[in-house]
């Protein structure tokens, strides 16, 4: 016959064995981008933080900005090695692990907001997240953002105009459009750009519109090519999560998450033309140039894409072609 003591003791023992019956399990979130200044992409993390802590469901996350626990170009193999659980993170810096990703930078290929979303429902995008999945890590939240590109000392309308220039380019494929209208390359991510002009290690950029205006590059930048009507930049920038880290959530958690990702989603839709907008009121206040792009100077780009980028993403990179003509199938 146990004493109560000893019922108490073997209580005890089964409670330390079993483990606290509602233990807070913390997620990392980690992004490149300025935290607390209304960047749309921490803003998106911080929804999904604020909605999860909201649910009490024994889960919180705790978001890094600026890249202040892993490098801008490091996060998505932290990732996969457990370092972070989720990040903002634009795709096409992981195009050197899968080459496909380059699509999601591609020149020309998406052109508006309203053609980026239906894209999310595509076969050319089913295919991108199958990639993601297939490596490890599921998208949380889609996220296209417009972008646009300028320079110190000049405006850029046309391809001539990039000649001799030293440009900071978001990725491979713009990089090669670049490259085929004479400009040199410089490769850095976007949270480096304003130290790259500051210094004279670049005279130029592309990037974001968002990001134009986060880190201040109107303070570098002397003339803008905005989005306008039609945007030759635009880049897949989602909230991706490691698929161990989500398979760790007990049901409810997921259900709450998802729900947080999906609230997310929809913010950033509806804030993202504003961000165009933003970039070029930015701009005008500091006493900058903003110019855009007429339809015959667009399709000269368009031209020299085609011939660079195109050309090279559907010759090495595989399924390259048929990737392309799925996401040009979308209308």
């Amino acid at each position: 016959m146990r004493t109560p003591a000893l019922a108490f003791g073997c209580a005890l023992l089964a409670l330390l064995a079993a483990g606290p019956a509602s233990a807070q399990l913390e997620l990392k979130a980690s992004h490149q981008f300025p935290g607390g200044k209304g960047d749309v992409r921490d803003e998106m993390v911080q929804i999904i933080a604020r909605e999860v802590e909201k649910a009490d469901v024994g889960l919180t996350i705790k978001v890094y900005p600026g890249a202040s626990l892993v490098k801008a170009t490091e996060q998505w193999n932290a990732m996969l090695k457990g370092q972070i659980d989720i990040s903002a993170f634009p795709l096409d810096y992981a195009s050197g692990r899968h080459p496909q990703f380059g699509a999601t930078l591609m020149p020309g290929l998406v052109l508006s907001h309203e053609r980026a979303r239906r894209l999310n429902a595509s076969p050319f995008m089913a295919e991108i997240k199958k990639i993601i999945e297939d490596a490890g890590i599921l998208v949380l939240a889609d996220a296209w953002l417009a972008g646009a590109f300028g320079a110190q000392n000049r405006c850029i309308l046309e391809p001539t105009d990039a000649k001799g220039l030293k440009i900071r380019s978001a990725g491979a494929t713009f990089a090669e459009m670049w490259a085929g209208a004479g400009a040199s390359i410089v490769q850095i991510p976007s949270n480096e750009v304003y130290s790259a002009l500051q210094t004279g290690v670049a005279d130029g950029t592309d990037t974001s519109t968002a990001s134009f205006v986060s880190f201040r590059l109107y303070e570098q930048i002397g003339c803008i090519t905005a989005p306008g009507d039609t945007a030759l930049w635009f880049m897949y920038q989602p909230i991706l999560m490691a698929k161990r880290s989500f398979d760790r959530l007990n049901p409810r958690q997921k259900e709450v998450l998802l729900a947080a990702a999906k609230k997310s989603e929809d913010y950033f839709f509806a804030e993202s033309k504003k961000l165009d907008e933003q970039m070029v009121e930015a701009f005008q206040k500091a006493g900058r140039k903003v110019v855009t792009l007429t339809p015959e100077q667009v399709k000269k780009w368009q031209d020299i894409a085609w011939q660079t980028s195109y050309k090279t993403f559907a010759e090495q990179v595989p399924g390259g072609k048929a990737l392309i003509e799925k996401a040009l199938a979308v209308r």
